[in-house]
């Protein structure tokens, strides 16, 4: 997914829910913060939102610009209908998110995750995929070490578990630093 298709998303997200702000958790919403960020960053072909005020209307989203959708057949994208609780982030995430709006939203507002955000919820996720995301992240200088371990020490999990991630962090710093393609 590109950026101007993220903004097409939120355009769309928006007009089938008559919302004016539509928040985006998961991997696209790197492209908040980042305009062109590596390619590893963007395989994904959709892009998880709800509507900022009223997030249960994330249901008009999948059913109008879902996965199978005649948007999704159209264009080769879509928009999955999420709830808030989705994604397990950082105290204060709230706060942090990134404004997307310009006239390919229609003015619309697409409020995205700050990327140490996005990572700290990668990596709570711990799918297999999540990892080289954020080992993309880190080598391709998106996000910084000690602020992605401060956002894990904000999570909402027990101890152990903030340890374990801060130990997976430092491992694929280790090797972003250490990677000959860097």
């Amino acid at each position: 997914m590109q950026r101007h298709e993220l903004e097409h998303l939120i355009r769309a997200a928006a007009a089938v829910t008559n919302e004016y702000e539509i928040v985006v958790i998961g991997s696209q919403s790197i492209l908040g913060a980042e305009a062109d960020p590596p390619a590893a960053l963007l395989q994904s072909m959709e892009a998880d939102c709800y509507p900022l005020k009223n997030p249960a209307l994330a249901d008009l989203i999948d059913g109008a610009i879902g996965e199978l959708s005649p948007f999704h057949e159209r264009f080769g994208y879509y928009a999955q209908g999420v709830g808030p609780e989705t994604a397990v982030l950082p105290a204060g995430w709230e706060k942090r998110l990134v404004k997307l709006q310009n006239e390919n939203t229609d003015l619309k507002i697409g409020w995205c995750l700050d990327p140490h955000d996005l990572a700290a919820s990668k990596l709570v996720a711990g799918r297999a995929k999540d990892g080289p995301y954020v080992h993309a992240m880190l080598k391709h200088g998106l996000i910084e070490l000690p602020v992605l371990l401060e956002r894990l020490q904000a999570l909402p999990v027990d101890a152990q578990t903030k340890t374990r991630l801060a130990h997976t962090a430092r491992g694929l710093a280790d090797g972003a630093s250490s990677d000959p393609a860097a």
